[in-house]
């Protein structure tokens, strides 16, 4: 009998973890395949006699949990533009000067129409052919409304949907519809604020407002499988020690959720 050949191990090389393979991305809604959404996008885009514009801004543009390419993909006339401000040049329709109307909350120096109010303000007599929104963090998407209002001051009227800064916004722990904690109280993603326009402006807006809403939150509920542990709402005012903290925690599990979908970056 000959003797056993022994194999020495390092410590080194048992504990290196076996090397990970590519990601499975789905090549229909280029989401990975543990979240992947095909079954809830519809089987054709929803027409509408709106066109949408979404200012998409580049850091948002890469953000893992953007509602930016699931509406594009969901509305055959819609448009992300990944820039920091809208201006001539940029959309070939905007420079038409159509009439529009762009989403965002008012301030003293530029009033806003409330969304409930629209049907019946002078606004909805030119019925807008185009609505515009800002995808972006909200200091973000507040730079981007003030470098853009020059040129949409022109041929665009503000519509507001309701939003109240005196509230703590929601987050996935407490709304269905939300995947990131959200600055206000009456914040929404991107695509829950066009679906709400359109629920308003378009004919079948009811329909479609439905439609939108039924996959986002098929989205929110797939990613909220992966999350590991809920992040308790962070109060407004808050010690700086405390809210670096508590901003690290919820940091962290949206990482592990980010890994454990297959969402991470390599």
């Amino acid at each position: 009998m000959e003797p056993e050949e022994h194999i020495h191990i390092s410590d080194d090389a048992a504990a290196d973890p076996p090397p990970r393979g590519p990601r499975l991305i789905c090549s229909n809604c280029t989401r990975p395949g543990p979240v992947c959404l095909c079954h809830s996008l519809p089987a054709q885009p929803i027409k509408t006699q709106t066109q949408i514009i979404i200012l998409h801004h580049p850091h948002e543009a890469n953000h893992k949990l953007s509602t930016t390419p699931i509406l594009t993909k969901c509305l055959s006339n819609s448009t992300a533009i990944v820039a920091r401000k809208l201006k001539p040049g940029l959309s070939p329709l905007l420079d038409q000067s159509p009439p529009a109307i762009y989403l965002f909350p008012p301030t003293k120096a530029s009033p806003a129409v409330s969304l409930s109010d629209l049907p019946s303000s002078p606004v909805s007599k030119h019925s807008p052919q185009v609505l515009i929104a800002f995808d972006a963090t909200w200091k973000h998407a507040r730079e981007m409304i003030k470098a853009s209002e020059g040129f949409l001051s022109t041929f665009a009227s503000r519509v507001c949907l309701h939003v109240d800064e005196s509230v703590s916004g929601g987050s996935i722990y407490d709304s269905e519809l939300v995947l990131r904690k959200e600055p206000f109280g009456g914040c929404v993603s991107t695509m829950e604020a066009v679906a709400r326009a359109l629920g308003v402006i378009e004919p079948n807006g009811v329909e479609i407002e439905a439609r939108l809403i039924r996959v986002l939150r098929d989205m929110v509920a797939s990613q909220a499988r992966y999350l590991k542990t809920p992040a308790k709402p962070r109060p407004k005012l808050l010690k700086k020690g405390k809210e670096k903290q508590q901003l690290k925690d919820e940091s962290e599990s949206v990482k592990e959720s980010d890994r454990i979908s297959g969402h991470e970056q390599l």
